[in-house]
């Protein structure tokens, strides 16, 4: 069992060695604390930005879909119901923490009303909101487990 583990390790190990090799970005392999809040690092010039946040908003619109996107245009968030906690509903906008709704009666799973998930490396920030929703929707357990409660509400820090 040991060796069948130690052979799936190296070939996923050899996968990734050849991905880099060929110039894939595996960013998550690397530590991100030297950036500075809300950019990409010191190189990213400004029509990097201009670049990404353009790819970012096509990336969040087609992961949402027209319906969803308009609404987000329109109302300027998103609200979401918990799948785990009836009566809770999170409320997601673009580059800042998730605030917590409680309906009337309904105690929260938190002591303060928002929560606080960065990404690992520098994103856009429509393109976090992409992912973000997708987490909050399919994933709620791994977001209770990482999203750490915040009483007041800001921006993210790693995303621009």
């Amino acid at each position: 069992m040991l060796r069948g583990f130690v052979r799936r390790l190296g070939r996923w190990r050899s996968g990734i060695d050849s991905a880099v090799a060929e110039g894939v970005e595996l960013p998550w392999r690397r530590r991100w604390d030297f950036v500075p809040k809300r950019t990409a690092g010191r190189d990213f010039r400004e029509a990097d930005y201009e670049t990404a946040r353009l790819r970012a908003r096509e990336v969040a619109r087609t992961t949402l879909g027209e319906v969803l996107w308009a609404a987000l245009d329109r109302q300027g968030y998103l609200d979401l119901p918990s799948q785990r906690v009836r009566g809770l509903t999170y409320r997601l906008r673009v580059g800042r923490r998730i605030e917590v709704l409680c309906a009337t009666g309904v105690e929260s799973p938190w002591p303060v009303p928002f929560l606080c998930i960065n990404p690992v490396y520098p994103l856009p920030e429509e393109e976090f909101f992409a992912q973000l929703y997708l987490y909050v929707r399919d994933r709620e357990d791994e977001v209770l487990r990482v999203a750490a409660p915040q009483p007041w509400d800001q921006r993210l820090g790693r995303t621009f």
